[in-house]
């Protein structure tokens, strides 16, 4: 059996692996896995009518496009939001209207929603850095989505958005790991997993 401090070793190691290649990536390939991804969320998400969301990072799949296209789906959308203190993550509706935020993540202006408000919604695409076939996700460990899927009801579809190499085999897996339901990758689009 594998110990706590282990997972959370192997866990940092991949973590590592795969920022520094996110780093390295080819501005031209960011800018056609943005918007592979994109178009395949929007038709994997037709008929939605409440999801949950996030701005990406310059870096990550779908920057320059999420949330934006999201507009075409005519549903309430959140976008999370960095408290000042604090390690749980806010929501708030996106208006179309970002502001930087904390660690310079760019946010939605508006009222903000208290952490339960991600509760309400039907879908929750979620950042990763890595996804098992199985649905383990790997974030970035600030643990703020790990605390916030708490708060998602157990029949919301929770898809994630990686790289095409970002898709794994496994991944190491700690208890307090919700697994995602649903991948989506610039060349395989919208891929519905197995889970446990």
């Amino acid at each position: 059996m594998t110990s706590v401090p282990e997972v959370g070793a192997a866990k940092s190691a991949v973590r590592a692996r795969h920022l520094a290649r996110r780093h390295a990536r080819p501005q031209a390939d960011r800018d056609t896995a943005a918007a592979a991804v994109s178009a395949a969320l929007v038709r994997g998400l037709a008929g939605t009518r409440t999801l949950a969301a996030y701005v990406p990072a310059p870096e990550e799949p779908g920057h320059g496009r999420l949330p934006a296209a999201f507009a075409e789906l005519g549903a309430r959308v959140l976008l999370p939001v960095v408290p000042a203190e604090g390690a749980e993550l806010r929501w708030a509706v996106d208006t179309g209207r970002l502001a930087p935020g904390r660690y310079g993540l760019y946010e939605p202006v508006g009222p903000r929603l208290g952490p339960a408000a991600v509760g309400t919604v039907d879908v929750v695409v979620v950042p990763a850095l890595a996804v098992s076939r199985n649905g383990v996700r790997l974030g970035r460990g600030g643990g703020y989505y790990d605390r916030a899927l708490r708060h998602v009801r157990p029949d919301a579809v929770l898809v994630a958005v990686v790289f095409d190499d970002e898709l794994l085999e496994d991944l190491p897996v700690e208890p307090h790991d919700r697994q995602v339901t649903a991948v989506v990758t610039p060349s395989g689009g919208w891929e519905r997993l197995p889970g446990p």
